[in-house]
């Protein structure tokens, strides 16, 4: 796949991902190591706690987004170089067997003022589930490279 500098790109543009399968293993062992919750860890703890289930820690699912993220349609040049988020939500839990596939959206881009071999665009990231639900909306400042000025005087 191509990879794209700051000229490729226009507010609107739209990029989708492949499909991430989650596990109720991958589940479990990401909150051993970083969200060591019952809901997250343990089948009765889960069923007995608000979310009736097992469900993945919402850092998890950043996780697995940014996979689909870094996979996806918008290839950045250099790779992608996030600045900050500044939106992240997790409307509904992501559980076992879930399908997650991520839509991103360039809403806001810029040269930077101060290095004139890159620019800055701001993404919407939507995951969402085999059912189309949305698990995780966030929006991030990413770092985009610009086209060596030699290619961009051709």
């Amino acid at each position: 796949m191509t990879e794209l500098y700051l000229e490729d790109l226009h507010v609107g543009d739209r990029f989708e991902s492949g499909t991430f399968a989650v596990t109720e293993k991958g589940i479990v062992d990401f909150a051993q190591d970083f969200d060591p919750q019952p809901f997250h860890l343990d089948l009765d703890a889960a069923s007995r706690s608000v979310f009736e289930g097992l469900v993945a820690s919402g850092w998890h699912t950043a996780a697995m987004s940014m996979n689909l993220f870094v996979t996806g349609g918008l290839r950045l040049a250099g790779g992608s170089i996030g600045l900050s988020v500044d939106e992240l939500q997790w409307p509904r839990p992501v559980r076992p067997g879930d399908m997650l596939r991520l839509n991103t959206e360039i809403i806001e881009m810029r040269p930077s003022q101060s290095k004139p071999d890159r620019g800055i665009i701001r993404i919407r990231n939507v995951t969402t589930n085999q059912n189309g639900q949305v698990v995780q909306i966030f929006s991030a400042w990413v770092l985009a490279r610009r086209r060596p000025a030699a290619e961009r005087s051709i």
